[in-house]
């Protein structure tokens, strides 16, 4: 996997955290970030983050030269350490964290831990400056916590020469002509059949629940959570059993690789390996340099079922131990309000931006990024985030529900019975949800 895509989509890894102890930290008054006109307003801003610091270098340079007076000094943590790192260090009040990104799914929790200023006036300013579903992704009770930098879709990647060698027409770029999962697995059989590839499909992050809840919810199976609590789980519906199998049907028959991914499984579609690949926006920046002669079309459905795909990234939040939080404030609201400021944000990497100003400006460059390989990308992304974006779901307990949920599709990748993997997973959430209920 590109490093981007590890970076993107930072809910889909295990990482060890703390358990919720209880839900009353994150709504208090004294949470609620000043003004932008209120506090310092020269000094220096830390912002804490994964990524590497050439990835903010543009928006920090913009950011600076549009606040004479204000510097931002950039950390990075190695994304393996990053959500443990930053739990530890808000949990002691670590004053020298001014800003930090805030992986969507993950507002929940911090939110209620008391990790996150609250930006509730900012509401209504950040509704229209994003989209539906970026707009939701960092709310927890009604209230805004952060402000949402990035956003992401999914394509299907498909190998052009292995296609022609089976005798396959391609699929269309067109979002309302889009395969169905069941075509994409005869036509990646027909590409092994013909000696084109090695294997018929690749999803990037195999065994990552951003990638495989569009499967469920394609079905109607539903996100796998569900309750007033959303502290119940639900992923053994008939639409969770029927995806799991279908996809643990992939790898037992051949069509699908075990033991390939993380960051392995883009280069077995860079090397002309795989005749079908899902993976993001960011591929096509990496994929564009690859030999192999590809092109995109909008991720599939199960026929019979509706087109679902994922959507969310990285937001930026104001840790409320920080002293600086006036000039926390203005920088956040530049990174994604702004339209040149979310822009500058994606300068330096292939990330679809969340303003959607910004998107608009950003997407005809995506679209070029590859030549006529990309042809197609920006209607693509403008189609799902309107019409077919789902959003993982909201709940203080949704870390413990990735890394259970991520065991479950491994062991099902691996050949275990989908249905009852998905009982003994409903059974070790409701175990782990104790703890937080």
């Amino acid at each position: 996997m590109a490093p981007r895509a590890g970076r993107l989509i930072a809910g889909v890894f295990v990482v060890p955290v703390l358990l919720l102890a209880g839900c009353g930290g994150g709504s208090s008054s004294s949470n609620t970030a000043p003004a932008a006109d209120q506090g310092p307003q020269t000094g220096t801003i830390n912002v804490l983050g994964s990524d590497n610091a050439e990835t903010y270098a543009p928006v920090i340079k913009a950011f600076e030269s549009a606040n004479a007076g204000i510097k931002v000094n950039y950390s990075q943590v190695p994304f393996d350490q990053f959500n443990s790192t930053l739990q530890q260090r808000l949990g002691a009040k670590d004053s020298t964290i001014d800003v930090y990104t805030v992986d969507q799914p993950r507002v929940s929790q911090l939110a209620a831990k008391g990790f996150l200023v609250d930006l509730t006036d900012l509401d209504a300013k950040t509704k229209a400056a994003t989209s539906q579903a970026s707009y939701d992704a960092n709310h927890f009770r009604d209230k805004l916590w952060s402000l949402p930098m990035w956003n992401s879709t999914q394509f299907l990647f498909y190998n052009k020469s292995a296609l022609k060698k089976a005798g396959v027409t391609p699929p269309t770029t067109d979002p309302e002509q889009r395969w169905t999962w069941e075509q994409v697995a005869t036509a990646g059989k027909k590409a092994q059949q013909a000696g084109g590839t090695k294997y018929g499909l690749l999803l990037e992050q195999a065994e990552a629940y951003y990638q495989l809840q569009p499967l469920a919810e394609s079905l109607g199976g539903g996100s796998g959570i569900t309750g007033p609590d959303a502290l119940t789980p639900a992923v053994t519906t008939d639409g969770w059993k029927k995806a799991m199998s279908w996809y643990g049907g992939t790898f037992a028959s051949g069509l699908s690789p075990r033991g390939i991914g993380g960051f392995q499984t883009g280069p077995v579609f860079s090397n002309g390996n795989v005749a079908f690949f899902v993976g993001g926006p960011w591929d096509i920046g990496v994929f564009s340099s690859a030999k192999v002669d590809w092109g995109i079309a909008p991720m599939p459905y199960f026929e019979g079922g509706k087109p679902v795909t994922p959507t969310g990234s990285w937001s930026l939040g104001i840790n409320p131990a920080s002293k600086q939080q006036g000039m926390a404030r203005k920088f956040i609201e530049f990174a994604t309000l702004d339209t040149a400021g979310n822009l500058a944000t994606t300068e330096a990497t292939t990330i679809i931006p969340a303003n959607t100003k910004s998107e608009a400006q950003y997407l005809p460059r995506l679209e070029k990024l590859a030549g006529s390989k990309s042809t197609g990308a920006a209607e693509i992304v403008s189609y799902e985030a309107s019409k077919t974006a789902v959003g993982r779901p909201v709940s203080v307990g949704y870390i413990q529900f990735e890394e259970v949920m991520g065991k479950a599709f491994a062991d099902i990748r691996n050949g275990t019975d989908a249905a009852s993997r998905l009982e003994t997973a409903t059974s070790q959430l409701n175990e782990a949800w104790k703890s937080i209920k």
